[in-house]
Order: C-alpha cells, then sequence, then structure tokens
C-alpha cells in the first residue's frame, strides 16, 4: 500500500483552526471538496453519519475520519494538524492535533482497510509522531510522516 497515491502533499494542512470536531468536520469537508472536485456537503454529510456510529478518534491525539463517497473511484486522503487540539471523543480521552481524512468509494471498503494498515503501521515506525508534531511548515509535516517508505 503506497500511502504516497492516497495523501499527497498539497492535501496537507498544519495549523488548521476549528473550535470542536463537529467544525473540524465541517473544515475538512471542504477542503476535500476543493482537493478532489466532490460535493462539500456530501462530504460532510457522510463524514458526520460516521462519526455519529462512533468516534474516529483512534488515541494518542490521532482521529481517523472516514466515510464513503458516491463517485469516488479510489481512496484519497488529507492529511491536517489542527492549531489546537480538539476532543474527538477518543477512547484515551486525549485530545486530537493529527488527523487523516480518508475518502473512499463503495466499491473500495477493502482497499480503504488496507490504508488503514498502512498509517498505523507508519506512525509505529519511532519518532514519527514526535516528528509530526514539532514540524514547522507542511513540507516538514508531510516527509516526517512518509519519511520511512515502508509504507
Amino acid at each position: 500500500m503506497n500511502l504516497l497515491n492516497i495523501i499527497r502533499p498539497e492535501h496537507t494542512f498544519i495549523g488548521v483552526s476549528a473550535q470542536t470536531k463537529w467544525r473540524a468536520l465541517q473544515t475538512v469537508a471542504e477542503k476535500a471538496a476543493k482537493a478532489f472536485s466532490v460535493d462539500g456537503q456530501t462530504i460532510l454529510k457522510a463524514l458526520e453519519a460516521r462519526e455519529k456510529l462512533g468516534s474516529t478518534g483512534i488515541g494518542n491525539g490521532i482521529a481517523i475520519p472516514h466515510a464513503a463517497i458516491d463517485g469516488m473511484t479510489s481512496p484519497r486522503g488529507l492529511l491536517l494538524r489542527f492549531a489546537q487540539p480538539l476532543d474527538f471523543e477518543a477512547i484515551d480521552d486525549i485530545p486530537t492535533d493529527i488527523a487523516f481524512v480518508l475518502l473512499f468509494g463503495e466499491n473500495n471498503r477493502g482497499e480503504y482497510l488496507n490504508v488503514l494498515s498502512a498509517i498505523a503501521r507508519q506512525l509505529q515506525s519511532d519518532g514519527v509522531l514526535a516528528a509530526m508534531r514539532k514540524a514547522r511548515t507542511v513540507d516538514e509535516f508531510y516527509s516526517d510522516f512518509i519519511a520511512d517508505s515502508r509504507v
């Protein structure tokens, strides 16, 4: 699974402002709509519906909001760091500062699980998360995530 094909440098953001998880979903839906030429309201509704099933805050300050979107032919994603950590209702109650937003078509559910596994493996690499949190630029942030190219 090559994350470089799913999360591109131009779809990476730092300093994203949002006061709540729900406002964060609205912000990422807007960014995803521009990035992937998909209707922002469609993305927002899908992300909100998924979040209502259970929090996508996986712990350790990480969230992976995700949803199936009609018309998506392959998994695509955004990588972002919030200006201030948000309560994503993660199981460990640690506020979320880094989010991976994954969108995929109904026919890509199996591939989506592979993407989740690749992200999890990458975040387990020594120092990746710490480096991402210290990054001062978008380029550093992205490079720190993909630095260990076992993805």
